[in-house]
């Protein structure tokens, strides 16, 4: 079986003999190799947050061009990381479609119905020999105004559009969706404030980790009561004290492991 490229990844459009589309490998890896980005379905809301590493210091990463969370509609966000360029087109996309849903049927689109279109449209783009795969993969968070209900999605450059309780994409991924685990989202959903807190202290963590010496700047949105159900950034107030707890959380937890360490070496 072909375990390589060997020929197999000149197309999207060509299956290798053990049933892999190479192309759609590669465009993912793209997207593992740029800014984390975590969202979490909350009890109240959902949350969305990236961390966007600066890689150079004349860069300004509060500035538009370097944006990672964009509102496509007033109760739709949407978070993307990956290759930017690509991030924008799926962003444009997403507010196209909000709008056209808009326009034909008058009302605000479902936001499981927007992730099943954008995953068509991203699906498409590994058909054909003509066209590559989106290097990006995108976040998508909703309230539904019908149902009342808040939803989470995760679009990948395959055009899968699986919806979750709590994801992580993005540079770090299977780290981050450890921590998320430990929340039990699941089966215990936490509040928006509390996700926040949570979102944050992943993120500092796996830069911490990752020993990169490259500094980063945090984007935080959110959909909830506090918001009146429209996507919007979290408050500056909520963001600082959030991550000054995250902080000391960390902290708090290095403290911990550095006492266990000593207790083993002494027993």
């Amino acid at each position: 079986m072909a375990s390589s490229g060997s020929g197999y990844d000149l197309s999207a459009s060509t299956f290798s003999p053990d049933g892999r589309i190479f192309q759609v490998e590669y465009a993912t890896k793209a997207v593992e190799n740029a800014g984390t980005v975590i969202g979490i379905k909350c009890s109240n809301g959902v949350v969305l947050g990236c961390a966007k590493p600066i890689h150079h210091k004349m860069v300004v990463a509060t500035s538009g061009s370097y944006k990672r969370i964009h509102t496509c509609d007033t109760h739709i966000g949407v978070a993307s990381t990956g290759f930017l360029p690509d991030s924008r087109v799926l962003v444009q996309r997403t507010t196209e479609e909000a709008a056209d849903w808009l326009e034909q049927y008058g009302g605000k689109i479902p936001p499981h119905v927007l992730a099943d279109r954008l995953g068509s449209y991203v699906h498409y783009f590994t058909l054909h020999g003509a066209l590559r795969p989106f290097g990006a993969a995108a976040v998508i968070a909703g309230h539904d105004p019908d149902t009342k209900e808040c939803s989470l999605h995760l679009l990948e450059p395959n055009g899968a559009p699986y919806r979750f309780y709590g994801v992580a994409t993005g540079k770090g991924k299977q780290a981050a969706k450890t921590e998320l685990e430990k929340l039990n989202l699941h089966k215990t959903p936490i509040a928006a404030d509390e996700a926040v807190k949570q979102i944050l202290r992943i993120l500092h963590l796996l830069h911490q980790e990752s020993k990169d010496s490259k500094p980063i700047e945090v984007e935080v949105s959110w959909i909830c009561e506090a918001s009146g159900w429209k996507h919007k950034g979290v408050p500056k107030d909520i963001l600082k004290t959030s991550e000054e707890w995250a902080k000391e959380q960390l902290e708090e937890e290095e403290e911990d492991d550095d006492d266990d360490e000593e207790m083993e070496e002494e027993s």
